[in-house]
Protein backbone atom coordinates (compact mmCIF):
# COMPACT_ATOMS: atom_id res chain seq x y z
CA UNK A 1 0.00 0.00 0.00
CA UNK A 2 1.36 3.39 -0.96
CA UNK A 3 2.62 5.59 1.81
CA UNK A 4 0.10 8.95 2.36
CA UNK A 5 1.77 11.99 2.10
CA UNK A 6 1.41 14.37 5.34
CA UNK A 7 -1.26 16.59 4.85
CA UNK A 8 -0.03 20.14 3.88
CA UNK A 9 -0.49 23.04 5.88
CA UNK A 10 -2.57 26.03 4.22
CA UNK A 11 -1.28 28.61 2.59
CA UNK A 12 -2.65 31.31 5.01
CA UNK A 13 -1.53 29.51 7.66
CA UNK A 14 1.99 29.05 10.07
CA UNK A 15 3.76 25.73 9.87
CA UNK A 16 3.20 24.51 13.62
CA UNK A 17 6.76 23.41 14.40
CA UNK A 18 7.30 27.39 13.94
CA UNK A 19 6.25 27.37 17.77
CA UNK A 20 9.19 24.93 19.00
CA UNK A 21 11.55 27.58 17.35
CA UNK A 22 10.13 30.85 18.88
CA UNK A 23 10.13 29.06 22.13
CA UNK A 24 13.60 28.22 21.40
CA UNK A 25 14.97 32.10 20.55
CA UNK A 26 12.83 33.69 23.39
CA UNK A 27 14.55 31.39 26.14
CA UNK A 28 17.71 32.05 24.31
CA UNK A 29 17.81 35.80 24.43
CA UNK A 30 16.52 35.90 27.75
CA UNK A 31 20.02 33.52 28.59
CA UNK A 32 22.06 36.29 26.03
CA UNK A 33 20.73 39.39 27.11
CA UNK A 34 20.58 39.04 30.87
CA UNK A 35 24.03 37.84 30.71
CA UNK A 36 24.98 41.71 29.02
CA UNK A 37 22.57 43.37 31.32
CA UNK A 38 24.83 42.78 33.86
CA UNK A 39 28.07 42.64 31.89
CA UNK A 40 28.99 46.51 32.14
CA UNK A 41 28.34 46.60 36.06
CA UNK A 42 30.18 43.21 36.47
CA UNK A 43 33.40 44.85 34.86
CA UNK A 44 33.41 48.43 35.99
CA UNK A 45 31.73 47.26 39.44
CA UNK A 46 34.34 47.75 43.35
CA UNK A 47 36.15 44.20 43.68
CA UNK A 48 34.85 44.20 47.11
CA UNK A 49 31.52 44.27 45.65
CA UNK A 50 31.98 41.28 43.47
CA UNK A 51 33.29 42.98 39.84
CA UNK A 52 36.60 43.74 38.02
CA UNK A 53 37.24 47.29 39.32
CA UNK A 54 37.59 48.31 35.56
CA UNK A 55 37.39 51.71 34.13
CA UNK A 56 34.35 52.95 31.81
CA UNK A 57 36.51 53.13 28.79
CA UNK A 58 38.05 49.19 29.05
CA UNK A 59 34.44 48.13 29.93
CA UNK A 60 33.11 49.71 26.82
CA UNK A 61 36.20 48.11 24.88
CA UNK A 62 35.82 44.43 25.95
CA UNK A 63 31.91 44.37 25.81
CA UNK A 64 31.96 45.84 22.20
CA UNK A 65 35.18 43.16 21.28
CA UNK A 66 32.40 39.96 22.69
CA UNK A 67 29.76 41.23 20.89
CA UNK A 68 31.80 41.66 17.88
CA UNK A 69 33.47 38.24 18.17
CA UNK A 70 29.17 37.35 18.81
CA UNK A 71 28.62 38.30 15.14
CA UNK A 72 31.80 37.19 13.24
CA UNK A 73 31.36 33.40 14.39
CA UNK A 74 28.03 33.57 12.31
CA UNK A 75 30.22 33.25 9.07
CA UNK A 76 31.89 29.57 10.91
CA UNK A 77 27.75 29.04 11.71
CA UNK A 78 26.96 29.84 8.41
CA UNK A 79 29.88 27.28 6.51
CA UNK A 80 28.62 24.34 8.94
CA UNK A 81 25.32 24.78 8.53
CA UNK A 82 25.41 25.37 4.47
CA UNK A 83 28.35 23.01 3.69
CA UNK A 84 28.51 20.53 6.16
CA UNK A 85 25.55 19.39 8.41
CA UNK A 86 22.89 21.65 7.90
CA UNK A 87 21.17 24.07 9.90
CA UNK A 88 18.94 21.75 12.57
CA UNK A 89 22.32 20.07 13.34
CA UNK A 90 24.50 23.41 13.87
CA UNK A 91 21.60 24.79 15.63
CA UNK A 92 21.57 21.77 18.16
CA UNK A 93 25.12 20.89 18.74
CA UNK A 94 26.14 24.41 19.22
CA UNK A 95 24.65 25.30 21.86
CA UNK A 96 26.30 22.84 23.78
CA UNK A 97 28.96 24.87 23.45
CA UNK A 98 26.67 27.93 24.37
CA UNK A 99 25.45 26.25 27.98
CA UNK A 100 29.43 25.44 28.55
CA UNK A 101 30.14 29.25 28.55
CA UNK A 102 27.54 30.46 30.77
CA UNK A 103 28.71 27.48 33.03
CA UNK A 104 31.92 29.64 33.35
CA UNK A 105 30.68 32.44 33.87
CA UNK A 106 28.95 31.17 36.85
CA UNK A 107 32.08 29.72 38.25
CA UNK A 108 33.82 33.12 38.18
CA UNK A 109 32.64 34.00 41.84
CA UNK A 110 34.44 30.86 42.67
CA UNK A 111 38.21 32.57 41.57
CA UNK A 112 40.35 33.95 44.31
CA UNK A 113 41.50 37.42 42.78
CA UNK A 114 40.71 39.59 39.97
CA UNK A 115 43.23 37.55 37.81
CA UNK A 116 41.30 34.39 37.96
CA UNK A 117 37.54 36.45 37.42
CA UNK A 118 39.28 38.12 34.09
CA UNK A 119 40.18 34.66 32.87
CA UNK A 120 36.77 33.33 33.82
CA UNK A 121 35.07 36.37 32.61
CA UNK A 122 37.25 36.07 29.00
CA UNK A 123 36.90 32.32 28.36
CA UNK A 124 32.91 32.07 29.33
CA UNK A 125 32.26 35.27 26.78
CA UNK A 126 34.19 33.46 24.09
CA UNK A 127 32.35 30.19 24.37
CA UNK A 128 28.88 32.10 24.52
CA UNK A 129 30.22 34.04 21.46
CA UNK A 130 30.67 30.49 19.47
CA UNK A 131 27.79 29.40 20.84
CA UNK A 132 25.31 32.48 20.39
CA UNK A 133 27.29 33.51 16.83
CA UNK A 134 27.61 29.99 15.14
CA UNK A 135 23.65 29.47 15.71
CA UNK A 136 22.66 33.05 14.98
CA UNK A 137 22.48 32.58 10.82
CA UNK A 138 20.64 29.28 11.22
CA UNK A 139 17.74 29.72 13.55
CA UNK A 140 16.32 32.92 11.61
CA UNK A 141 17.31 31.13 8.14
CA UNK A 142 15.61 27.73 9.84
CA UNK A 143 12.70 29.36 10.41
CA UNK A 144 12.24 30.60 7.28
CA UNK A 145 12.60 27.00 5.69
CA UNK A 146 9.87 26.34 7.48
CA UNK A 147 7.39 27.86 5.06
CA UNK A 148 6.75 26.93 1.42
CA UNK A 149 6.92 28.87 -1.34
CA UNK A 150 2.65 29.86 -1.18
CA UNK A 151 3.38 30.93 1.90
CA UNK A 152 6.17 33.64 1.17
CA UNK A 153 3.44 36.15 1.89
CA UNK A 154 3.69 35.27 5.90
CA UNK A 155 7.14 36.24 5.86
CA UNK A 156 6.73 39.19 6.87
CA UNK A 157 4.18 38.74 10.16
CA UNK A 158 6.51 35.74 10.87
CA UNK A 159 9.62 37.59 10.94
CA UNK A 160 7.62 40.44 13.10
CA UNK A 161 6.23 37.52 15.33
CA UNK A 162 10.24 36.04 15.45
CA UNK A 163 11.40 39.68 16.50
CA UNK A 164 8.93 39.62 19.45
CA UNK A 165 9.86 36.43 20.57
CA UNK A 166 13.67 37.90 20.87
CA UNK A 167 11.93 41.21 23.16
CA UNK A 168 9.49 39.16 24.97
CA UNK A 169 12.49 37.26 26.54
CA UNK A 170 15.23 39.64 27.05
CA UNK A 171 12.36 42.09 27.98
CA UNK A 172 12.22 39.50 31.60
CA UNK A 173 15.69 39.00 31.51
CA UNK A 174 17.10 42.80 31.83
CA UNK A 175 14.40 42.74 34.93
CA UNK A 176 14.96 39.23 37.15
CA UNK A 177 18.88 38.97 36.26
CA UNK A 178 19.68 42.49 37.89
CA UNK A 179 17.14 41.77 40.68
CA UNK A 180 19.34 38.42 41.33
CA UNK A 181 22.45 40.11 40.92
CA UNK A 182 21.27 42.41 43.73
CA UNK A 183 20.22 40.03 46.03
CA UNK A 184 22.47 37.18 45.62
CA UNK A 185 25.59 37.98 43.71
CA UNK A 186 26.95 37.87 40.59
CA UNK A 187 27.31 34.10 40.24
CA UNK A 188 24.03 32.81 40.46
CA UNK A 189 22.55 36.12 38.16
CA UNK A 190 24.98 34.69 35.31
CA UNK A 191 24.43 31.08 36.45
CA UNK A 192 20.01 31.77 35.61
CA UNK A 193 20.74 32.23 31.96
CA UNK A 194 22.73 29.53 31.75
CA UNK A 195 19.61 27.39 32.56
CA UNK A 196 17.41 29.20 30.42
CA UNK A 197 19.97 28.23 27.85
CA UNK A 198 19.51 24.42 28.43
CA UNK A 199 15.71 24.49 28.12
CA UNK A 200 16.12 26.95 25.61
CA UNK A 201 18.26 23.69 23.28
CA UNK A 202 15.47 21.63 25.24
CA UNK A 203 12.55 22.93 23.19
CA UNK A 204 14.23 23.47 19.96
CA UNK A 205 14.83 19.82 20.21
CA UNK A 206 11.45 18.81 20.84
CA UNK A 207 10.32 19.83 17.61
CA UNK A 208 12.82 17.96 15.13
CA UNK A 209 10.87 15.19 14.09
CA UNK A 210 8.47 17.97 12.62
CA UNK A 211 10.94 20.40 10.82
CA UNK A 212 11.53 20.78 7.30
CA UNK A 213 15.50 20.51 6.96
CA UNK A 214 16.99 21.53 3.77
CA UNK A 215 19.86 19.68 2.92
CA UNK A 216 23.67 21.23 2.97
CA UNK A 217 25.68 21.62 -0.19
CA UNK A 218 27.50 18.54 0.23
CA UNK A 219 24.51 17.07 -0.48
CA UNK A 220 22.65 19.05 -2.57
CA UNK A 221 25.79 19.74 -4.39
CA UNK A 222 25.02 23.12 -4.85
CA UNK A 223 28.05 25.09 -5.33
CA UNK A 224 28.85 28.33 -2.67
CA UNK A 225 28.99 31.89 -2.91
CA UNK A 226 32.85 31.63 -2.85
CA UNK A 227 33.40 29.22 -5.32
CA UNK A 228 31.07 30.80 -7.95
CA UNK A 229 32.92 34.09 -7.03
CA UNK A 230 36.58 33.03 -7.39
CA UNK A 231 35.92 30.87 -10.50
CA UNK A 232 33.82 34.09 -12.23
CA UNK A 233 37.16 36.39 -11.17
CA UNK A 234 39.73 33.79 -12.47
CA UNK A 235 37.61 32.59 -15.44
CA UNK A 236 37.81 34.07 -19.01
CA UNK A 237 34.98 36.23 -19.76
CA UNK A 238 32.43 35.38 -22.64
CA UNK A 239 32.25 38.39 -25.30
CA UNK A 240 29.46 40.41 -23.83
CA UNK A 241 28.34 38.22 -21.36
CA UNK A 242 29.38 40.18 -18.38
CA UNK A 243 31.06 39.06 -15.10
CA UNK A 244 28.89 36.40 -13.67
CA UNK A 245 29.88 34.68 -17.70
CA UNK A 246 33.35 33.28 -16.66
CA UNK A 247 31.82 30.59 -14.27
CA UNK A 248 29.91 29.01 -16.60
CA UNK A 249 32.26 26.72 -17.82
CA UNK A 250 32.32 24.92 -14.33
CA UNK A 251 28.78 25.73 -12.32
CA UNK A 252 25.22 25.74 -14.04
CA UNK A 253 23.03 29.02 -14.39
CA UNK A 254 21.19 27.76 -11.49
CA UNK A 255 24.31 28.19 -9.20
CA UNK A 256 24.87 31.29 -11.04
CA UNK A 257 21.81 33.27 -10.60
CA UNK A 258 22.24 32.09 -6.76
CA UNK A 259 25.62 33.97 -6.64
CA UNK A 260 24.40 36.94 -8.32
CA UNK A 261 22.17 37.18 -5.63
CA UNK A 262 24.65 38.33 -3.07
CA UNK A 263 26.61 41.59 -4.46
CA UNK A 264 23.81 43.68 -4.34
CA UNK A 265 22.34 42.48 -0.81
CA UNK A 266 26.09 43.08 0.62
CA UNK A 267 25.91 46.41 -1.13
CA UNK A 268 23.06 47.58 1.37
CA UNK A 269 24.54 45.51 3.86
CA UNK A 270 28.08 47.66 3.75
CA UNK A 271 25.90 50.79 5.45
CA UNK A 272 24.47 48.89 8.14
CA UNK A 273 27.18 48.88 11.04
CA UNK A 274 27.11 52.18 12.05
CA UNK A 275 23.29 51.32 12.80
CA UNK A 276 24.78 49.03 15.35
CA UNK A 277 27.83 50.83 16.41
CA UNK A 278 24.36 52.94 18.09
CA UNK A 279 22.44 50.23 18.84
CA UNK A 280 24.66 48.36 20.96
CA UNK A 281 26.02 51.15 22.70
CA UNK A 282 22.69 50.41 24.98
CA UNK A 283 24.18 47.96 26.54
CA UNK A 284 27.97 49.93 27.22
CA UNK A 285 27.37 53.57 27.17
CA UNK A 286 24.13 54.22 27.63
CA UNK A 287 24.09 51.92 30.92
CA UNK A 288 27.22 53.94 32.04
CA UNK A 289 25.13 56.97 31.91
CA UNK A 290 22.22 55.45 33.44
CA UNK A 291 24.45 54.60 36.66
CA UNK A 292 25.42 58.59 37.30
CA UNK A 293 21.58 59.37 37.35
CA UNK A 294 19.23 58.98 40.00
CA UNK A 295 17.24 55.93 40.13
CA UNK A 296 13.63 55.94 40.26
CA UNK A 297 11.05 53.99 41.85
CA UNK A 298 7.86 53.02 40.33
CA UNK A 299 5.33 50.46 42.28
CA UNK A 300 8.43 49.81 44.71
CA UNK A 301 10.66 48.51 42.38
CA UNK A 302 13.97 50.75 42.13
CA UNK A 303 15.11 51.46 38.21
CA UNK A 304 18.32 51.71 37.81
CA UNK A 305 21.00 51.74 35.12
CA UNK A 306 20.14 47.77 34.29
CA UNK A 307 16.57 47.71 34.56
CA UNK A 308 16.50 50.40 32.15
CA UNK A 309 17.71 48.22 29.45
CA UNK A 310 14.40 46.32 29.65
CA UNK A 311 12.65 49.52 28.24
CA UNK A 312 13.80 48.56 24.39
CA UNK A 313 11.96 45.32 24.53
CA UNK A 314 9.39 46.39 25.80
CA UNK A 315 8.93 49.22 23.67
CA UNK A 316 9.64 46.69 21.21
CA UNK A 317 7.01 44.59 21.68
CA UNK A 318 4.58 47.46 21.33
CA UNK A 319 5.90 49.11 18.10
CA UNK A 320 6.04 45.20 16.17
CA UNK A 321 2.53 44.44 16.22
CA UNK A 322 1.93 48.23 15.29
CA UNK A 323 3.92 48.40 12.71
CA UNK A 324 3.39 45.43 11.20
CA UNK A 325 -0.68 45.13 11.64
CA UNK A 326 -1.63 48.97 11.88
CA UNK A 327 0.90 50.82 9.73
CA UNK A 328 3.22 48.46 6.78
CA UNK A 329 -0.56 47.06 5.18
CA UNK A 330 -1.66 50.75 4.88
CA UNK A 331 1.28 52.38 3.38
CA UNK A 332 1.68 50.89 -0.15
CA UNK A 333 5.32 51.01 -0.75
CA UNK A 334 6.93 53.34 1.49
CA UNK A 335 6.33 50.16 3.94
CA UNK A 336 9.18 48.60 1.44
CA UNK A 337 11.81 47.06 3.13
CA UNK A 338 14.70 49.40 1.79
CA UNK A 339 12.17 52.19 2.73
CA UNK A 340 11.88 51.32 6.18
CA UNK A 341 15.51 50.78 6.97
CA UNK A 342 16.24 54.46 5.56
CA UNK A 343 13.49 55.93 8.15
CA UNK A 344 15.40 53.82 10.82
CA UNK A 345 18.94 55.20 9.86
CA UNK A 346 17.49 58.88 10.60
CA UNK A 347 15.72 58.12 13.46
CA UNK A 348 19.07 55.91 14.73
CA UNK A 349 21.32 59.25 13.94
CA UNK A 350 18.13 61.36 16.38
CA UNK A 351 18.22 59.24 19.16
CA UNK A 352 21.94 60.46 19.56
CA UNK A 353 21.24 64.17 20.33
CA UNK A 354 19.14 63.40 22.97
CA UNK A 355 21.92 61.19 24.60
CA UNK A 356 24.16 63.64 24.22
CA UNK A 357 21.84 66.70 25.36
CA UNK A 358 21.50 64.05 28.73
CA UNK A 359 24.99 63.69 29.11
CA UNK A 360 25.90 67.68 28.80
CA UNK A 361 23.08 67.80 32.11
CA UNK A 362 24.74 65.39 33.61
CA UNK A 363 27.92 66.97 33.12
CA UNK A 364 26.90 70.75 34.17
CA UNK A 365 25.74 68.71 37.60
CA UNK A 366 22.77 68.86 37.29
CA UNK A 367 20.83 65.58 39.05
CA UNK A 368 19.12 63.69 35.90
CA UNK A 369 16.31 60.97 36.83
CA UNK A 370 17.68 57.28 34.49
CA UNK A 371 13.93 57.70 33.35
CA UNK A 372 14.56 60.27 30.94
CA UNK A 373 16.35 57.81 28.52
CA UNK A 374 13.19 56.87 27.78
CA UNK A 375 13.46 59.22 25.12
CA UNK A 376 16.16 57.96 23.14
CA UNK A 377 15.30 54.42 24.44
CA UNK A 378 11.97 55.15 22.17
CA UNK A 379 13.27 56.61 19.16
CA UNK A 380 16.29 54.25 18.69
CA UNK A 381 13.76 51.14 19.49
CA UNK A 382 11.92 52.70 16.46
CA UNK A 383 14.64 52.80 14.21
CA UNK A 384 15.39 49.19 15.61
CA UNK A 385 12.17 47.81 14.25
CA UNK A 386 12.83 49.42 11.05
CA UNK A 387 16.10 48.65 10.51
CA UNK A 388 17.36 45.80 12.25
CA UNK A 389 13.50 43.66 12.49
CA UNK A 390 13.14 44.67 8.49
CA UNK A 391 16.88 43.34 7.45
CA UNK A 392 16.03 40.02 8.60
CA UNK A 393 12.92 40.05 6.20
CA UNK A 394 15.29 41.67 3.45
CA UNK A 395 18.30 39.19 3.85
CA UNK A 396 15.85 36.12 4.06
CA UNK A 397 13.21 37.46 0.95
CA UNK A 398 16.13 38.63 -1.45
CA UNK A 399 18.89 35.68 -0.92
CA UNK A 400 18.85 32.55 -3.17
CA UNK A 401 17.49 29.83 -1.32
CA UNK A 402 21.17 28.13 -1.36
CA UNK A 403 22.46 31.52 -0.33
CA UNK A 404 20.35 32.28 2.67
CA UNK A 405 22.98 31.46 5.57
CA UNK A 406 25.66 32.91 4.13
CA UNK A 407 23.47 36.39 3.61
CA UNK A 408 22.36 35.75 7.36
CA UNK A 409 25.71 35.56 8.14
CA UNK A 410 27.02 38.52 6.34
CA UNK A 411 23.73 40.55 7.97
CA UNK A 412 25.42 39.48 11.15
CA UNK A 413 29.05 40.10 10.33
CA UNK A 414 27.75 43.98 9.85
CA UNK A 415 26.60 44.24 13.30
CA UNK A 416 30.37 43.02 14.37
CA UNK A 417 32.00 45.57 12.06
CA UNK A 418 29.79 48.20 13.96
CA UNK A 419 31.12 46.83 17.51
CA UNK A 420 34.26 46.76 16.48
CA UNK A 421 34.53 50.20 15.30
CA UNK A 422 33.65 51.17 18.81
CA UNK A 423 36.02 48.96 20.70
CA UNK A 424 38.91 50.84 17.70
CA UNK A 425 37.55 54.01 18.38
CA UNK A 426 37.42 53.51 22.40
CA UNK A 427 40.93 52.47 22.84
CA UNK A 428 42.34 55.08 20.16
CA UNK A 429 40.39 57.88 21.80
CA UNK A 430 40.91 56.83 25.32
CA UNK A 431 41.79 59.85 28.06
CA UNK A 432 43.84 59.73 31.37
CA UNK A 433 40.42 59.26 33.12
CA UNK A 434 39.41 56.44 31.15
CA UNK A 435 35.91 57.98 30.83
CA UNK A 436 35.60 59.58 27.30
CA UNK A 437 33.32 57.03 25.96
CA UNK A 438 30.40 58.37 27.72
CA UNK A 439 30.65 62.10 26.85
CA UNK A 440 28.25 64.69 24.98
CA UNK A 441 31.35 65.39 22.70
CA UNK A 442 31.15 61.35 21.49
CA UNK A 443 27.83 60.87 21.73
CA UNK A 444 27.49 64.12 19.02
CA UNK A 445 30.38 62.48 17.04
CA UNK A 446 28.42 59.45 16.60
CA UNK A 447 25.21 61.67 15.83
CA UNK A 448 26.83 63.32 13.08
CA UNK A 449 28.30 60.22 11.63
CA UNK A 450 25.22 57.94 11.71
CA UNK A 451 23.10 61.23 9.31
CA UNK A 452 26.17 60.65 6.98
CA UNK A 453 25.35 57.60 6.57
CA UNK A 454 21.80 57.81 6.50
CA UNK A 455 21.71 60.37 3.73
CA UNK A 456 24.49 58.05 1.26
CA UNK A 457 21.53 54.86 2.30
CA UNK A 458 18.86 56.66 1.01
CA UNK A 459 20.70 56.88 -2.50
CA UNK A 460 21.91 53.35 -2.40
CA UNK A 461 18.20 52.07 -1.44
CA UNK A 462 17.06 54.07 -4.68
CA UNK A 463 18.52 52.10 -7.07
CA UNK A 464 18.21 48.57 -5.53
CA UNK A 465 16.70 46.35 -7.80
CA UNK A 466 14.42 43.76 -6.03
CA UNK A 467 14.40 39.96 -6.95
CA UNK A 468 11.03 39.94 -5.31
CA UNK A 469 8.61 41.75 -6.54
CA UNK A 470 6.12 41.74 -3.68
CA UNK A 471 8.83 43.47 -1.34
CA UNK A 472 9.13 46.46 -3.84
CA UNK A 473 5.23 47.39 -3.32
CA UNK A 474 5.40 46.94 0.19
CA UNK A 475 3.70 43.53 0.89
Amino acid sequence: MAEVPPPQPAANRWPPQIKFIVGNEACERFSYYGMRSILAGYITGAVVKGGLGQTDDQATELIHLFVFANYFMPLLGAWLSDRIIGRYHTILWVSLFYCAGHGVLACSGFATDTHGRVLCLCTGLALIAFGSGGIKPCVSAFMGDQFKPEQSHLLQKAYGAFYWSINFGSFFSFLVIPWIKDHHGFSLAFAVPGILMAIATFIFWSGTKYYVRVPPSRVSRQAGFFKVLFAALSGMPEAGKGFWSRARSRFSEAEIDAAKSVPPILMIFALIPIFFSLFDQTNSTWVLQGEKMVSANIFGFTIGAEEMQSMNPLIVMILVPLFTLGIYPHIGKIASPLNRMTIGMFLAAGSYLVVAWLQMRLEHGEQVNVLWQTVPYFILTAAEVLVSTTGLEFAFREAAPEMKSIIMAFWLLAIAVGDLFIAVLTKLLSNSAGDAAVSTHRFLQYAGLTFVVAILFSIVAAFYKYRDPAAARGK
